[in-house]
Parts: C-alpha cells; structure tokens; sequence
C-alpha cells in the first residue's frame, strides 16, 4: 500500500503487525469457487420512517415455510452469517441450519438469493446491489454512474424482498489522497441518497484493513468513515463496521464503537489473526465487545463472516453462543 502524510491524520493507532493466509471474498469471487451476495440489516435510525407498504419488516420476519425447529429465544444480539464462508453448503441448507441455531438471517446475498432466507424464518440481513467493489468504490467520481445504475436495478428487488441494507466500498487509494478520496465519496453518497429515500433501504459503506487483506483500501479506519457519514448526514448512509478489520488496522473495539455507533449500520465479525474461528485461538473478547454492542442503541445486525477451519456449521454455532449476550 501506498500511503501519504495525509492518510496518517486518520489513523488513531497502530494494529499488530499480522501475517495471514485468510482467503477474501474477492479472491473467492475470483477463483468461482463460491457465489455470495449482498447484506442488510435493521436499525433504530430507520424508525422515523416507516416501512413502505409490501416490505418485510426484518425484526418481525414471515413464519416459516420449510423448518419447524424453533429459534433459541430472543438475545440482545441479533446474529447473522455471511453466505460467502459456507460455500460447501447449499444456501438452503445454511438457512435451515442457521434458523435451527438460532440466528436472525443470512448475510451478503445477491439479488436472485435475496428471497430465500424467508422459506425458513429468516431475513437477508445485508445484500449486494452492484452498489462499487472493494477496489472500484466511490472514492473516485467516474464510478459514480455505475454504482447508481446498480443501486436502480436492484433497490426495487431489495425492498419487494424486505431487505433493508445495501453493501458499498470506498476503493483504493491508487494515487489520490484520503481527502480527496472523502470529497469524492461524500459527493458519491449525495449523489444516491434519493435512490435510498424512494426506497427506504441503508447504504452501508465498509470498513477494511489495508495492511493484510485489502492493500491501498481507502476507508482503512473508523474515523475517516465516520467523517463521511457524519457530513453525508443521512440516517440511510451509515457504515459497515467489521470488527476483524478494525481490530487489525486500530484495535480499541469497544471504545470506538461505543463512540461511533450512531454511524454504524452493522456489523461483521471475524477471528484475529487469520480470520477464523470465534475462539481461544485469537485475539478478540467477543463476549465483551457484544456486551458492550448490546449496552448501546444498536438493534441491527451482527454478521459471522470467518473462514471456518473446522466443521462449519460447529464452529458457526460455537459463534453463536459465544455471542448471545
């Protein structure tokens, strides 16, 4: 990666130096060995606006059509599954499983899988609406067009479906400064906030660390996220904080989300280092951070997306009950 003095004024402290062989989901994309899709999640900001007629409301989600298993009960976490982590399983067997353990929907579905999770009580708790990519984002103005000619085909989809977020990327750096990478996103976001209005549906921009996974990633720490929701000023722009990236890039979890979840939308988990199991063998105190996640106003989404290196629906559940506070 690339950086400028610039970029260092973001920057709030150093992560641990890592080195990891954890696969992407944009090496995954490339490799086909798995198809994903978009993510959405619920929050109390969209509580001043009503859902629209024929929407699914995703904390009351439809009864369910293909499993008579009965969810644990109601936890002040509501868990999800990134899709993308479980391509040896069928998408219904993910959802028959999840909804047998406990969760609240599956996570980064694509417009065509958008619907599924309802056969079995769940919800789609964040999708993908061709709404930029991790390394063509909004940090620059030319991808601008396409990124709302995405969010136009596939926002009707996402709200006929009750999908109530959309996933988006900042880009890379590749030679522009964060300051202007911020303007030209901040315009970005302006630029789509009608869209998103005419349909009730959050834009969630995502948060990656640059020094493992995503070198030259602009939106690399909370505080230049949170910059650009704060200006964009929309409760239907918000950020996607994922919480193995910022533990890398800043650590300080739990004091930056308490301070910042006005802006955050929903959440990503992921084992550090190497993006795995939820477990002894890393670094984060997942009970901690959800309480303290739990103890704010969030009432969204908290999203597993680990590379399971075990049985995988064994180590989702061992996530969940780690994370049901």
């Amino acid at each position: 990666m690339t950086t400028n003095g610039s970029n260092r004024k973001w920057k709030e402290c150093a992560g641990p130096e890592l080195a990891t062989s954890a696969i992407t989901r944009r090496q995954l994309l490339q490799t086909g060995t798995v198809a994903f899709g978009g993510a959405l999640a619920a929050s109390p900001l969209l509580a001043a606006k009503p859902f629209q007629q024929g929407m699914t409301d995703p904390e009351n989600p439809p009864q369910k059509e293909a499993s008579s298993q009965t969810p644990v009960a109601a936890q002040r976490i509501h868990q999800s599954a990134c899709r993308w982590c479980y391509s040896g399983l069928s998408l219904d067997d993910l959802c028959a499983a999840g909804a047998a353990m406990g969760l609240a929907g599956i996570d980064l579905l694509q417009p065509a899988e958008y619907a599924i999770p309802r056969r079995y009580g769940l919800v789609c708790t964040m999708g993908y609406a061709d709404a930029g990519e991790i390394t063509r984002g909004l940090n620059r103005v030319e991808h601008h067009a396409a990124i709302e000619a995405g969010l136009r085909r596939n926002l009707p989809l996402a709200q006929r479906a009750g999908v109530r977020r959309v996933i988006t990327f900042a880009g890379l750096r590749d030679g522009i400064s964060d300051e202007e990478g911020m303007r030209n996103t901040i315009a970005g976001l302006k630029r789509m906030k009608p869209l998103l209005e005419d349909h009730d549906i959050q834009l969630c921009l995502e948060l990656l660390n640059s020094k493992v996974d995503h070198p030259g990633y602009m939106a690399d720490h909370t505080a230049w996220g949170v910059a650009v929701v704060r200006e964009v000023d929309s409760p239907l722009i918000r950020l996607l904080y994922d919480i193995y990236h910022m533990q890398i890039m800043e650590g300080d979890l739990i004091t930056t989300i308490r301070g910042n979840i006005d802006c955050i939308g929903h959440f990503h988990t992921g084992g550090v280092p190497g993006r795995h199991e939820l477990n002894r063998q890393q670094e984060v105190q997942w009970q901690g951070v959800m309480q303290a996640i739990a103890a704010t106003s969030y009432s969204g989404y908290v999203a597993h997306e680990f590379i399971p290196l075990e049985n995988p629906l064994a180590s989702l559940r061992q996530a969940v009950t780690l994370c049901a506070v």
